[in-house]
């Protein structure tokens, strides 16, 4: 959800929004209001199963609603939330493992191939309307690749990288992985290099496109969606 001038610039979490605030409302907040803690002091495998769990549930929220407008809006979040967290892995999380982790750059390479699966399947899901029949399919696929990586990642390649680490050296890889996320695009763009310094050059040129144009899009509006919780629990 877009971020005003106000907000800032290194607070992450279910309240971080893009740089610019557009059609928007209040920080969304999407399955706990304990999740939205500042990262400045959290080691990385933390802040990325923050980042998992953020993906989970804006698909979800998609899945379960019935309305249009409302499915566009998470939309538009789920594909700005995973656009920045596939890029901020490849700049700032896979060097290290594979500097660090054994076979550790046979690990970054697969994941980097897991990454470029997911934003082909992204970018085609990024122009499908939320009437449109292959909406939900596109979506739950995109789930089912995502949940795969996850699990790999958490159950296996960051915990291997956690033991590698200080805790220094690991709090400060969170940090810069919530840097670097601020400056990268907020699209899919799947025919962008992968690796550093040339994914560095691209986010530079396609991040500030990406950015006007959010300004455009909607977004969630968690003050509307507890209002018409609300009505429901009257209701019932």
């Amino acid at each position: 959800m877009p971020r005003s001038s106000s907000d800032t610039a290194t607070s992450s979490g279910p309240n971080q929004q893009p740089f610019f605030r557009g059609n928007v409302g209040p920080p969304l907040r999407t399955f706990t209001d304990a999740a939205g803690a500042p990262a400045a002091h959290i080691r990385i495998l933390p802040a990325i199963q923050h980042d998992h769990r953020e993906l989970e549930a804006h698909v979800h929220k998609i899945l379960q609603s019935t309305d249009p407008d409302e499915q566009t809006r998470y939309q538009n979040q789920f594909i700005w939330e995973l656009a920045r967290h596939t890029i901020g892995e490849e700049l700032v999380v896979y060097p290290v493992i594979a500097k660090h982790v054994k076979n550790g750059q046979v690990l970054a390479d697969k994941n980097r191939s897991e990454h470029q699966d997911l934003k082909q399947q992204l970018k085609k899901f990024q122009g499908l309307s939320a009437t449109d029949p292959k909406f939900n399919p596109a979506l739950k696929e995109i789930l089912e690749d995502l949940e795969r990586h996850i699990e790999q990642e958490e159950g296996q390649d960051l915990v291997t990288l956690e033991e590698e680490l200080s805790r220094a050296e690991s709090e400060a890889l969170s940090r810069s992985l919530d840097r670097t996320k601020l400056f990268v695009p907020s699209r899919s763009h799947p025919t962008a290099p992968d690796k550093p310094p040339f994914k560095t050059a691209m986010g530079l040129l396609t991040a500030p496109i990406d950015m006007v144009a959010d300004l455009f899009r909607k977004w969630p509006q968690p003050e509307k969606d507890e209002a018409k919780g609300s009505k429901t629990s009257i209701a019932q």
